[in-house]
């Protein structure tokens, strides 16, 4: 059956089978692209739909199904970029296999929202969650243990419990670091870190972002014979733009002596930029910065910011490839799934 406006006649699939000359069964396949059949008769098939309007009832499809048709997703907030385009990303994903996406924010840090989440989904209105995880939350194993699909994103430790999808944090950082050494660098400033610096405990990170993007760096700068000052280690705060101003200028009234700038993502790179462009620092000529996750913004700063790509071209797709694994139930082992980084080079490295 089909949905259709007040007043017009519906437009049933026996319609479009009897307009196009092919059976029933050759027109659920073409809307379902699914059967094997000529392309000459699904094209054919598929201008009959165009033509006449016909649309899927969604609901009785999915109560064929035993389905809801929809799909959670899971953001502590949806104000970062990097978010806010994952949640837009996973949207497009999901209408392409067919779901809705319910998109919800949780607190994150003391008051448990991901936990809460996790204990009190609802498998009647939405058949698996998608969960991004903050890096305040305190999570366990057994938090993760759940009896629905559910597959993480980001860069938290999931102990093998559930699909795990996400950027290679590690491997992105050394080499943004990496690219910048090549390029005549060699006091290399990090802003995004968390609390006070230690080389030890940070190259031996397992877990969260800015632990991860860190060691990343700290193994770039050993391949590369490169030291590592600890003074021009910052923590980003909570790493928003306001929060690499201000990152940026406490170096540069210290008195600190840098080349580059690596900072965790790009809403701390533009404020490194700003901080430096008002001190009369030239980049990259001085000073080169790379960020990362490419938001929109990047490629319209003066300069054009260099930056990580955060590979949502591989990362959705796998994670809604995981995800329709296990609604239809296959059993199969979670998989971790990391996705390797690339550099977009731009104006603000060499």
């Amino acid at each position: 059956m089909s949905e259709t406006e007040p007043g017009r006649k519906r437009v049933t699939l026996r319609d479009v089978a009897q307009e196009a000359g092919v059976s029933l069964k050759t027109a659920s396949n073409v809307i379902n692209d699914s059967g094997r059949m000529s392309a000459e008769t699904r094209t054919r098939v598929q201008e009959v739909i165009d033509r006449l309007g016909y649309r899927v009832n969604m609901s009785a499809r999915n109560l064929n199904r035993n389905s809801t048709g929809v799909i959670t997703l899971a953001v502590p907030k949806l104000t970062p970029p990097y978010l806010a385009e994952l949640a837009n990303r996973v949207i497009d994903q999901a209408r392409l296999d067919g779901y809705l996406v319910y998109v919800v924010t949780y607190a994150g840090g003391a008051a448990g929202g991901a936990r809460e989440l996790l204990r009190g989904f609802n498998t009647t209105v939405s058949d698996g969650l998608i969960l991004s995880m903050s890096e305040d939350e305190i999570l366990s194993a057994a938090d993760l243990n759940v009896d629905y699909p559910l597959v993480a994103v980001g860069a938290r430790d999931v102990w093998g419990v559930c699909d795990h999808v996400t950027c290679d944090d590690v491997q992105a950082s050394r080499e943004a670091a990496s690219y910048l050494i090549e390029r005549g660098s060699r006091r290399l400033a990090v802003i995004g870190s968390r609390g006070t610096y230690d080389e030890t405990t940070a190259a031996q990170a397992t877990d969260g972002n800015a632990g991860l993007r860190l060691r990343g760096v700290i193994e770039a700068c050993r391949e590369h014979g490169v030291r590592l000052d600890p003074d021009l280690v910052v923590d980003g705060g909570d790493w928003a733009i306001g929060c690499g101003y201000k990152a940026i200028q406490q170096l540069i009234d210290a008195g600190r002596d840098f080349d580059s700038v690596v900072a965790f993502n790009d809403q701390l790179a533009i404020g490194v930029l700003s901080g430096l462009a008002a001190n009369g620092i030239d980049v990259p000529g001085q000073v080169q910065v790379i960020g990362f996750d490419d938001i929109e913004e990047a490629a319209y700063l003066q300069p054009p910011l260099t930056t990580m790509d955060p590979r949502f071209d591989a990362i959705v797709p796998t994670v809604g490839e995981r995800m329709l694994i296990r609604i239809a139930g296959r059993s199969v082992a979670p998989e971790l799934i990391r996705i390797p980084s690339r550099v977009i080079a731009r104006s603000t490295t060499r």
